[in-house]
């Protein structure tokens, strides 16, 4: 369990309406509960006359919206302001107990699972070996590491407002699957995110691994105030995030990022064809195939070094000062500065963050690649460690799963005491 708040990407400058609802006195006072209560979401709690002061709004306004909020559940009382002089005043809070969601995170290795309540506070976390050898083994798991934490966090699957879903591959919408999961055999079948839907109970969405963890580094990471930048997902797959002023960028297919599709450099056109699959599922030729996890390992195996079963394994060996490890990891750093600068040319980054598994030798690589991105190009944006290592999936999962969810409790709640 862990006590980290996670704060969604984005603030709603608006209540959440019907689509076509016309402008009138009880859209008005919906807008103002919003106001209220995103004021005391995002800058904590509040007496009526300060929420008066930050707002703009009539202090009997002010009165009116905060009891509705109260008697929906949305809001609380949070203590008294005694101030110097005057009178005590009572101070209010957002309740975060309001709702619930989940943030789920499926790896080949891993699968992660964290409830939060509204506030983003993680109230329930499970973390489990990815053992499952089909894609309906792998989509009962998490259910039932779903299922456990929410138990765990005393609630009902009827109190998750939404899950938000990490997965490799890139998330077909029309088709309600996923594309190009190569490292995870049968993930793309259609009706498998129905099972996680029905299995689950509530609302999902489902979100490439590399996009969730660039939202989450740029919530609480390295990327916490870059203007663009770029995180580099690099573990039995490679995959990228871009967050552009706060916003992730998907592409028009959600595709965006997807740059392990790269052709190698010096491969012959001809060759990268025959040894391709237009699928996806076949990456010789392409970068993926020469930047992952498994590549290191090839490496350092061909360059002498012997016994390594892991990325990890070859890391702590150049770390030792094991001359092949040492091959393996300046190879890799090469790849990487190839992928940056193709990226630079076309984006033009302020900052690239290393992350996934490899990215936690970041120790080792961010030398090798920025000499090696030097030599290749003249932009050359910082580059940094991921800060949240294996995190940055799941608390961008949570962040997600939170933006979704925070407006969806407001209209549910705040229609109800209307009725």
């Amino acid at each position: 369990m862990s006590s980290h708040p996670v704060p969604g990407q984005a603030r709603e400058a608006a209540a959440p309406a019907p689509a076509g609802q016309a402008w009138n006195r009880q859209r008005l006072r919906s807008n103002n509960e919003w106001l209220l209560l995103e004021r005391l979401r995002t800058a904590g709690p509040a007496s009526r006359a300060q929420l008066a002061r930050d707002t703009g709004l009539s202090k009997p306004t002010v009165s009116s919206a905060l009891a509705n909020l109260e008697q929906a559940g949305l809001a609380r009382e949070a203590g008294l302001l005694a101030p110097e002089r005057g009178r005590i005043a009572v101070l209010y809070e957002a309740d975060p107990t309001a709702g619930h969601v989940l943030g789920i995170d499926i790896g080949r290795a891993w699968l992660r699972i964290a409830v939060a309540d509204l506030a983003g506070e993680i109230v329930a976390r499970r973390d489990v070996p990815n053992r499952g050898r089909t894609a309906d083994a792998v989509a009962d798991a998490v259910v039932a590491a779903a299922l456990a934490a929410i138990d765990e966090a005393g609630l009902r699957p009827a109190d998750v407002v939404h899950a938000a879903i990490g997965t490799p591959g890139v998330w077909d919408e029309p088709e309600q699957r996923v594309r190009y999961a190569a490292n995870l055999p049968g993930w793309g079948r259609r009706g498998l995110f129905d099972r996680l839907r029905a299995g689950l109970g509530t609302a999902i969405s489902v979100h490439n691994d590399a996009n969730l963890a660039a939202l989450g580094e740029y919530a609480r990471g390295a990327g916490v105030g870059s203007r663009l930048f770029v995180y580099l997902l690099i573990g039995t797959g490679l995959g990228m995030g871009v967050v552009a002023g706060g916003r992730l960028q998907q592409g028009a297919h959600g595709a965006a990022g997807e740059i392990g599709f790269l052709p190698l450099p010096g491969v012959a056109l001809a060759e990268a064809v025959a040894g391709g699959d237009a699928t996806g599922g076949d990456r010789r030729g392409m970068l993926e195939s020469a930047a992952s996890a498994e590549s290191v390992v090839r490496a350092a195996e061909r360059l002498g070094l012997r016994g390594a079963a892991t990325a990890k394994e070859v890391f702590d060996a150049a770390r030792a000062g094991d001359p092949a490890a040492l091959g393996a990891v300046e190879r890799e750093a090469e790849q990487l500065a190839y992928a940056v600068a193709v990226v630079s040319s076309v984006l033009d980054p302020d900052l690239v963050v290393l992350g996934g598994g490899v990215g936690h030798s970041a120790d080792l690589l961010l030398g090798p690649v920025e000499r090696a991105l030097h030599a290749l190009t003249p932009l050359r944006p910082r580059l940094a460690p991921s800060l949240l290592g294996e995190e940055a999936v799941l608390i961008g999962a949570l962040a997600t799963a939170l933006r979704t969810a925070r407006p969806e409790v407001f209209a549910r709640r705040s229609g109800a005491a209307e009725g």
